[in-house]
């Protein structure tokens, strides 16, 4: 649920494409299991111009298998979107340019943006202790603001983790138990307190995991600071001021606005496949880590808004894109080099939910950005192979064209 295993991504492949390291949506190797479509039509509305290049690059994920792909590009020649694939297993009509999606761990780049806010106007320290302000939950005091954000806490994953090579079950997030959990509303004090039973993972700020808990602690943060609910401040702090009107915090709520496409989960259930619409789903499982739902306009938007330094003071953005060395995080960003004969340094974060996936990717100034969901179907997609192939060949297009 959400990226939890980051070291999984882009392919190497051809001349151009060696410069991109393995980084990508990791955690659709265990949510976002897609399918094949009933059909397989692409649909674009461009500004002036016909890019076959990027629907070429946008059909490889409906041939690998996913149901539905829609693809915002802005750079120097101006705005692409397009789409790919169906809206709905079963009819024709492809996805929606403007739909509504689940954006999975790319709600953490906001968080970490409110966070950010908060430590600009003195109310927060990036080197707090965390217990200082959230005394109720008996955190180690060596844990700090910086540690969360960063993925350095050493707090186990509410979904479920993977250390030092083993697997470590969490509260239900892939197969029949999820998918019969689908709607149930968990208390964010409920996601962290179960976290804190696992015990640590190894002690705060000596080595790095990534942790969904850690950004449900920092919405708690955000709410026990401000007195305000972690919706409300996203909407005062960032979505109104933006402008972003197809972005939600949708708490407990199940539903996904339209227009949407329809994502899919596909799974064994005692050894016999099974194909289940999971549009709807209570998000609250990733309160603050992965409950976001917004548009690739939006993403772009706020993607380009935060790394052309209209949201945050030089020196807190500059922490924000500085990564941790063993993992390529930053606070709520990925840092990743594509190289000198492509667009140099990217910052991303990408992220899924069961059914959906979101890519986000731009340049250091925001004036190149990369948007995209994908929808998940009715069949395995190989995404150790296929995906990684598919995603290195969209962002060559994109950034190395």
């Amino acid at each position: 649920m959400t990226e939890n295993r980051p070291t999984q991504g882009i392919q190497q492949r051809g001349r151009r494409s060696r410069t991109f390291r393995r980084v990508g949506i990791a955690a659709l190797a265990v949510t976002l299991v897609a399918g094949m479509a009933a059909a397989r039509g692409t649909a674009a509305v461009e500004a002036g111009q016909d890019r076959p290049e990027l629907r070429k690059a946008m059909r490889e994920f409906v041939d690998i298998g996913f149901a539905g792909m829609q693809v915002r590009v802005h750079d120097e020649r101006g705005e692409w979107v397009g789409s790919a694939g169906v809206r709905k297993l079963g009819a024709s009509a492809p996805p929606p340019t403007d739909g509504r999606f689940r954006i999975g761990s790319n709600t953490k780049t906001f968080v970490a943006t409110v966070v950010l806010h908060l430590v600009a106007e003195g109310r927060l320290g990036l080197d707090d202790p965390v217990a200082d302000h959230l005394p109720r939950f008996g955190l180690d005091p060596r844990i700090t603001v910086r540690m969360l954000l960063q993925h350095t806490s050493g707090i186990f994953n509410h979904t479920g983790d993977y250390y030092e090579g083993k697997a470590m079950p969490g509260l239900p997030s892939t197969g029949r138990e999820w998918v019969d959990n689908r709607f149930r509303t968990y208390r964010p004090e409920e996601l962290v307190r179960f976290a804190l039973s696992q015990g640590p993972l190894f002690a705060p700020g000596t080595d790095w995991n990534y942790s969904n808990t850690n950004y449900t602690l920092a919405a708690l943060l955000i709410e026990q600071v401000t007195g305000h609910s972690y919706a409300e401040e996203m909407r005062r702090r960032v979505l109104r001021p933006l402008g972003l009107r197809d972005t939600v915090v949708p708490g407990a709520w199940s539903g996904l606005p339209a227009p949407h496409a329809h994502g899919y989960y596909h799974y064994q259930d005692a050894g016999h496949p099974k194909t289940v619409d999971v549009t709807r789903q209570n998000p609250s499982l990733l309160f603050g880590a992965g409950d976001m739902i917004s548009t690739t306009q939006d993403l772009h938007t706020f993607f380009s808004a935060l790394l052309g330094g209209r949201l945050l003071p030089a020196p807190l953005l500059a922490e924000m894109r500085t990564p941790h060395p063993k993992s390529g995080f930053g606070l709520g960003l990925r840092v990743q080099d594509a190289g000198p004969d492509c667009a140099g340094t990217l910052f991303f974060h990408n992220g899924s939910t069961v059914g959906y996936g979101a890519l986000v990717y731009s340049t250091p100034d925001g004036g190149k950005t990369l948007t995209a969901s994908i929808t998940g179907g009715n069949a395995e997609v190989n995404l150790v192979e296929d995906y990684p192939k598919a995603l290195d060949g969209l962002l060559t297009e994109v950034f190395c064209g």
